[in-house]
């Protein structure tokens, strides 16, 4: 059975997104919540949830001691499939640009910055509830999701990456912004397939199987 390291470093979603995974496994993967080193680097796949701070949850990420290193190695050393859920996907970011400047990840090279109402008084920042998704890619991992798809969301800050090429899908809320991420073995969704429903059930069972 494959093993799916869910990196526990305080993020308030942990346990949601555990219960999401759990669900959508269907008893073929083994769920392991854990900050331990060797067990992250022994996994087949990696899940990273956050939700909060980037730079708060960057520090909680780095005072887990030897965890960066072990995702690294089992996602860019032996090519394991990793998915970031909201402030874990904008960690895979080169910097937040949240309370100043801090470094993230740097997996998917680009800034994560606040979002704009863009003048309009009826958009309300933080971005919380149901959305549509558009231009959504083939990529395999969402295949699933459509264009006008609605899925969940709530943050006021979103990952806008320096190629266009590592936006997986779109949503607008007064601006035009990523909802998910992929480059090779790494992607990420802005927003919370735990609390999507069928949309984001859906999604992490091809997560669980994805092959990149």
């Amino acid at each position: 059975m494959q093993s799916v390291a869910l990196i526990n470093y305080g993020s308030g979603n942990l346990r949601s997104a555990e219960k999401a995974l759990i669900r959508a496994a269907d008893g073929k993967s083994e769920i392991v919540v854990t900050d331990d080193p060797d067990v992250v680097a022994a996994a087949d796949r990696v899940v990273l949830p956050g939700v909060g701070a980037f730079a708060s949850c960057m520090a909680a990420l780095e005072a887990r001691s030897g965890v960066i290193e072990a995702m690294t190695e089992a996602v860019h050393g032996k090519g394991a499939p990793f998915l970031g859920i909201c402030v874990g996907m904008q960690l895979l970011a080169s910097r937040g640009l949240e309370f100043g400047e801090t470094p993230g990840l740097d997996w998917i090279a680009g800034d994560v910055r606040r979002l704009v109402d863009g003048g309009d008084p009826a958009i309300k920042i933080p971005h919380m509830g149901w959305n549509s998704l558009s231009g959504v890619t083939d990529q395999p991992l969402f295949a699933g999701l459509k264009t006008g798809q609605t899925v969940y969301f709530t943050h006021s800050f979103a990952f806008f990456p320096k190629d266009e090429a590592d936006v997986a899908a779109y949503v607008e809320h007064g601006e035009r912004f990523p909802a998910a991420v992929a480059r090779g073995n790494v992607a990420g969704v802005q927003f919370h397939p735990e609390k999507s429903q069928a949309s984001g059930l859906g999604l992490l069972a091809r997560f669980l199987e994805w092959q990149p």
